[in-house]
């Protein structure tokens, strides 16, 4: 079972990145190529590349070759389902998820380092 949680885990922390999530999004809509999710999500070229090539890795997404583009897709339609029952829950408990400070950038209670003090050189 401990196994089977983290795998788990592993897979919510890809959905859990913003711009992977868009690019996802953006396959929810039917096959595209890197040109146009970069277009619809303002992200780099390199960015979202980098972000396919992790989906396609973990077997969320698939590439088809078209002459010289390459067109990306859902892999399973059960990614489809996921978004939509997340968007369906988030009707419910989206406003208590969007004051939630333990979902920040950084966990609650971790001290950040302290900042680093510029040395001054003798004149």
């Amino acid at each position: 079972m401990k196994d089977r949680t983290r795998l788990i885990a592993k897979l919510f922390r890809g959905f859990g990145d913003a711009s992977r999530l868009g690019v996802l999004e953006c396959l929810r809509e039917g096959p595209q190529s890197v040109g146009r999710i970069v277009a619809r999500t303002g992200l780099t070229q390199p960015n979202v590349s980098m972000h396919l090539r992790c989906l396609a890795e973990c077997g969320l997404v698939t590439r088809e070759r078209r002459a010289r583009f390459v067109d990306y897709a859902l892999a399973d339609k059960r990614v489809v389902r996921l978004l939509d029952q997340a968007e369906e829950l988030l009707l419910e408990v989206g406003g208590r998820i969007e004051i939630c400070p333990r979902y920040e950038g950084r966990p609650v209670g971790k001290r950040q380092p302290p900042p680093r003090r510029q040395h001054r050189g003798r004149a």
